[in-house]
């Protein structure tokens, strides 16, 4: 066994290729109007810092690369750094061997790993782990079809520099099994372990959610205004523990119990208008990698916009008085407008830096383990959530666990990465991850040993009409609990830290956290930097959605600008209808059009729902 404690040096030669080698804008014969080949992203054609710039940003995370693409397309000169040798900053994706660097750089409190801590990597066989060939995201994130992000990666354009995948399985651990997430009409109906009366009051929960915004509903939930939504969804649809548990943490994907009303519906209600959006899903995720590869999105259009980037390269200080920034390279620029830094990029003695003090403990592992046993015909990933109470823990907050098989692009063949999360803190955290690591491996064992026989009655046995076995997942888990495996779980990799942030969970940045009307710099000269000059973004926040991105990138984008009635309003030229969708990653077709007509979608779903039990 391995445990990281040597420094290695970064090395460019390690790094898994990046989205602008695997995606060149010529490939397939497609020439986008706009945005065309764009060569040296990865390793700038003119190394050179320029003399001035309108806009500094210190760090290539998801929010700061969506803020530099739309200032660059509004017409700013913007000079963007970072002091990784890679993109992404917080949330980048990284090689094995650029973890193990990461790590050290975490634990010995490196400049430009601030937001992150108690980082421990463990590889009991590392001449089984072929750097290369795994990309591990710090900050795994899925996007829901109908999002801010979805929407503004088919308006900028970005989402031809990417490649899409589908997501549909959620799935809810309770009795002692996983059982997949029912939403639809006929799932509902063919669940035996549903009585009727149940199926009646979720179809009738199904259908209010649609029409939320009507002024009777409003009122009704203004009247449960000082309860909680497990006590609304109890009183007044009288549902049961497990319907409340998949509605709240596995649709609604809530990483805490305490969630008001209007954000829980808000939450649910994601989940069903996204589905069937671009097919029979709710969520996609980009191959190769998370939010690090669609940060290396939008820095590519940022940098087709005339932007300038520059890896390997620190902020160490900045004059509020000469407006003169000096890097770790030796070089300097002149600042005319303003400087924003992620907090991971503060310089040293830098003030001013906002306070992060919520959590997000994270467990990454990859197994010798396909999993597709969790995964959906023709996909390659899934989501499992552990409500409150449902480990040995007894855990206060929920465990989200997201599933990457090598499909993805992120691991080898058989092979599988399992992202889990919680906002637990300290080494309660931990224990309530590992509780959850076991009974994803009791789990997996069962569901992929051959021969292992189930006692179920006939009756507890469906045929749906498409073919396809449903099975009584009460009984399922009581026969589960005797079930001894023949075989070991074998773990090629486990990373386990904790990262910090400023953003409250189911918060959306405000712009209070960039008020800064009321600091009093110094302005010494000794590398501290003025609130006052210099803007500071947010760590990612516990979404594991990339809700609230957009939202703080715009804050930012008006902070500088003044308004953010110009953001991203760019005139992209049509040569034709393509550039005008997105990948349908369902049927492979690159002619799919995003529905933005909620409504005509709603009705739809309400007509459906239109039936007597």
């Amino acid at each position: 066994m391995s445990y990281v404690t040597e420094p290695r040096r970064p090395s460019m030669v390690d790094r898994r290729p990046s989205m602008a080698e695997r995606r060149p804008s010529m490939a397939n014969g497609r020439k986008p109007s706009v945005i065309p080949q764009l060569a040296g992203i990865e390793k700038p054609i003119s190394p050179q810092t320029p003399e001035t710039c309108d806009v500094l940003i210190c760090g290539t995370g998801l929010v700061e690369s969506i803020l530099a693409a739309a200032l660059a397309w509004q017409g700013s000169n913007v000079l963007h750094v970072d002091s990784n040798p890679y993109y992404g900053d917080t949330c980048a994706t990284l090689t094995i061997d650029q973890l193990k660097d990461w790590v050290h750089s975490v634990n010995q409190h490196t400049p430009g790993f601030q937001g992150f801590s108690k980082a421990l990597l463990y590889i009991p066989r590392p001449q089984d782990l072929v750097s290369r060939d795994y990309g591990i995201d710090l900050t795994p994130r899925v996007v829901f079809a109908r999002s801010d992000l979805m929407s503004l990666l088919t308006k900028s354009r970005v989402h031809m520099y990417l490649e899409f995948q589908s997501l549909s399985n959620f799935h809810t651990f309770e009795n002692d099994s996983f059982g997949k997430l029912q939403t639809s009409k006929e799932d509902i109906f063919t669940d035996q372990s549903l009585s009727l009366a149940t199926k009646r009051h979720l179809m009738k929960f199904l259908k209010f959610i649609f029409e939320y915004d009507s002024l009777d509903n409003l009122a009704l939930v203004e009247s449960y205004k000082d309860k909680s939504i497990q006590d609304f969804l109890q009183d007044r649809f009288k549902l049961d523990g497990p319907q409340i548990n998949e509605l709240v943490y596995s649709l609604g994907l809530s990483a805490s119990p305490d969630i008001s009303i209007p954000e829980g519906l808000s939450r649910i209600r994601r989940y069903l208008v996204s589905f069937n959006v671009l097919g029979q899903f709710p969520v996609l995720f980009s191959k190769y990698g998370g939010p690090g590869e669609v940060s290396q999105g939008f820095c590519r259009s940022a940098a087709v916009a005339g932007s300038t980037y520059k890896l390997n390269c620190a902020l160490q200080s900045f004059d509020p008085k000469t407006k003169l920034a000096k890097f770790s390279d030796g070089t300097s620029a002149h600042v005319t407008e303003k400087v924003v830094c992620s907090p991971s990029q503060a310089p040293p003695h830098a003030s001013y830096v906002p306070e992060m003090k919520y959590e997000i403990t994270r467990l990454i592992t990859v197994v010798k383990k396909s999993c597709r046993e969790w995964m959906a015909e023709n996909e390659t990933a899934a989501i499992v959530v552990f409500p409150t109470a449902s480990l040995s823990t007894n855990n206060k907050y929920p465990v989200q666990v997201l599933i990457m098989g090598a499909g993805t692009g992120t691991c080898p063949v058989n092979q599988c990465v399992w992202y889990l999360s919680t906002i637990q803190k300290g080494e309660v955290a931990r224990k309530d991850l590992e509780a959850a690591l076991l009974k994803l491996e009791d789990s997996i064992l069962r569901e992929s040993e051959d021969g292992f026989d189930v006692s179920l009655d006939p009756e507890d046995i469906i045929v749906k009409p498409d073919g396809a076995t449903v099975i009584n997942s009460v009984k399922l888990g009581k026969s589960f609990k005797d079930f001894v495996p023949k075989e070991k779980l074998q773990y090629l990799f486990k990373l386990c830290f904790t990262q910090h942030t400023a953003v409250p969970p189911f918060g959306v940045v405000s712009s209070s956290l960039f008020d800064t009307s009321a600091e009093k710099p110094t302005t010494d000269g000794s590398g501290v930097i003025p609130d006052s000059t210099v803007i500071y973004s947010n760590m990612p926040s516990t979404e594991i959605s990339y809700d609230g991105v957009v939202t703080e990138a715009k804050l930012l984008y008006e902070k500088i600008v003044g308004s953010d009635d110009d953001f991203f309003d760019v005139d992209f030229e049509n040569e034709d209808e393509d550039n005008d969708t997105l990948t349908d990653v369902a049927a492979g077709d690159e002619d799919a059009i995003i529905d933005d007509d909620e409504e005509e979608h709603s009705k739809a779903f309400k007509d459906e729902m239109d039936f007597d039990l």
